[in-house]
C-alpha cells in the first residue's frame, strides 16, 4: 500500500535527516536522483505487510514508513549497483580472472542497502565474508572493490586482502573465520560506550554461524555489559549446503536468547530492513542494551562460487524466490505505483548502474598487481616490527631494520 504526503514538514524533515546521516554522499555517488526530475517532489507513505515483523519480548516497529522521493529514487540506485557488481564479480570469477574463495550477495541486496539508509557513519560495521555490498554501502568504490577481488594493487585492501578482507571508515570487514566477527562486533560496541559516543555496532553473521559457541558468549558479554550492539543474523535459509532447520534445533534465531529482546524482519524488503534496523538502533542508543534481528533472506547463487546451489535445493525454489520475492524488483514496483519513479526513469537507472559498474571493472583489468617490494608490508603498524619475518624458506627472510 502506499499514500502519497505533500507535507513540507515532512519532506524537510526527511531531506534533514538525509543528510544528517549520509554527508555528500549522494554527490560522491552520483546517484540518479540528481539528474532525473521526479515525478513527485514530495514524500511517499507505504504500509508494510502485517507479517513483515514479529517481535520476541518487545513490541514490533511501526509498518508504516515515510521517506522522500529523492530518498526512495536513492535506494534503488543502491539496489540495483550493488547488483551489478556482485554479477561482474559472479562473471569475471568464471573468466577466471578472480581466484580463491568469493561469496555473493545476489538475491541479499536489501540487507547492506537498507542498514545503511537507516544509520550513520558514525555508527560501525562488521559482518563475515559475504561483504562486497556493505563494502560498497559503507564507501568503497565499484572499482576498489572489483580490483581487489582480482589482487590488485589499486584494490580497497591493497590486492591482499580478496573477496573476504575489505575495510573503509568504520566497516571492520569482511571476516574469513565463521562466526568470529561477532566478540570482534562487540567489542567495536564496548569501545563506543566506554567512549561515550553516540552511536552503535551492527554485528552481522549468518543463520550458519549462528550455533557457533562464540556467539552465545558474545550473548552474554553483550547484555553483561549493556551495550549497544545489533545482533543482526541474515538467514538465508542455508548455512553452506545445509538447510537450517537440519542444523538448528531452533531456527528461529531472533529468539535464541531470552534475556536479549529480538525481531524478525523481511529481509527481502528493503523498507523493512530499514524500519527494523532504525527502531533497533533507537533501542540501544536509548540505553537499553542489545537487541537480535533476525533477516529473513535468500541467496540465488552457491555459498560460494564453488558451490552451484543446486544439489541441496530446486531449481524451482530459487525460480520460485526470483520471481515473488525479488528485492530490486518488487521495490521498482513499489516507486512505479506510487508515482515516485516512471519506467523510463528506472530503466536509465539501471543502464546507469551497469556503465557505472562496466567501467570499473575494465580499469580493474588493466591495474597492476602489488610488487613484489610490497609483500612485507602492512603486517606491523611502523615502529612496532619485529627484528624479521620469515618467508616459505630462510633465503626468504625479511628484516625491517635493513
Amino acid at each position: 500500500m502506499f499514500r502519497p504526503v505533500s507535507s513540507l514538514a515532512s519532506t524537510l524533515a526527511r531531506t534533514s535527516k538525509t543528510t544528517a546521516l549520509f554527508g555528500s554522499k549522494s554527490a560522491i555517488r552520483g546517484f540518479a536522483s540528481a539528474s532525473l526530475p521526479l515525478r513527485n517532489a514530495g514524500s511517499v507513505s507505504f504500509t508494510l505487510p502485517e507479517d513483515t515483523f514479529e517481535g520476541y519480548n518487545i513490541d514490533t516497529p511501526s509498518r508504516e514508513v515515510t521517506l522522500t522521493n529523492e530518498e526512495a529514487i536513492n535506494m534503488y540506485t543502491e539496489l540495483q549497483r550493488v547488483r551489478r557488481l556482485e554479477m561482474a564479480a559472479d562473471a569475471s570469477y568464471k573468466s577466471k580472472l578472480i581466484r580463491g574463495f568469493c561469496h555473493l550477495c545476489i538475491g541479499q541486496e536489501a540487507v547492506p542497502v537498507g542498514i545503511e539508509f537507516a544509520i550513520s557513519k558514525e555508527d560501525a560495521v562488521i559482518t563475515s565474508y559475504r561483504c562486497h555490498g556493505f563494502t560498497y554501502t559503507r564507501g568503497g568504490t565499484p572499482h576498489e572493490i572489483l580490483a581487489e577481488l582480482m589482487g590488485r594493487h589499486t584494490g580497497i585492501s591493497k590486492g591482499k586482502g580478496g573477496s573476504m578482507h575489505m575495510f573503509t571508515p568504520n566497516f571492520f570487514g569482511g571476516n574469513g573465520i565463521v562466526g568470529a566477527q561477532v566478540p570482534l562486533g562487540a567489542g567495536i560496541a564496548f569501545s563506543q560506550k566506554y567512549l561515550g559516543k553516540n552511536a552503535c555496532t551492527i554485528n552481522l553473521y549468518g543463520d550458519g554461524a549462528a550455533n557457533q559457541g562464540q556467539v552465545f558468549e558474545t550473548y552474554n558479554m553483550a547484555k553483561l555489559w549493556n551495550l549497544p550492539v545489533i545482533f543482526v543474523c541474515e538467514n538465508n535459509k542455508y548455512g553452506m549446503g545445509t538447510a537450517a532447520s537440519r542444523a538448528a534445533a531452533n531456527s528461529e534465531y531472533h529468539t535464541r536468547c531470552e534475556y536479549i529482546p529480538g525481531i524478525k524482519a523481511n529481509g527481502m524488503d528493503i523498507l523493512a530492513v530499514r524500519r527494523a534496523i532504525e527502531y533497533a538502533r533507537e533501542h540501544c542508543l536509548f540505553g537499553k542494551g542489545p537487541i537480535i534481528l533476525e533477516l529473513s533472506t535468500y541467496r540465488y547463487g552457491g555459498h560460494s562460487m564453488s558451490d552451484p546451489g543446486t544439489t541441496y535445493r530446486t531449481r524451482e525454489e530459487v525460480q520460485h524466490m526470483r520471481s515473488t520475492r525479488d528485492p530490486i524488483s518488487s521495490f521498482k514496483m513499489r516507486l512505479i505505483e506510487s508515482g515516485v519513479a516512471t519506467e523510463e526513469q528506472i530503466k536509465s537507472i539501471d543502464k546507469d548502474a551497469k556503465k557505472m559498474v562496466d567501467q570499473a571493472l575494465a580499469q580493474a583489468k588493466q591495474d597492476p598487481e602489488p610488487p613484489i617490494s610490497d609483500l612485507f608490508n602492512h603486517v606491523y603498524a611502523p615502529g612496532t616490527e619485529v627484528p624479521s619475518l620469515r618467508g616459505r624458506v630462510p633465503e626468504e627472510t625479511h628484516y625491517f631494520n635493513q
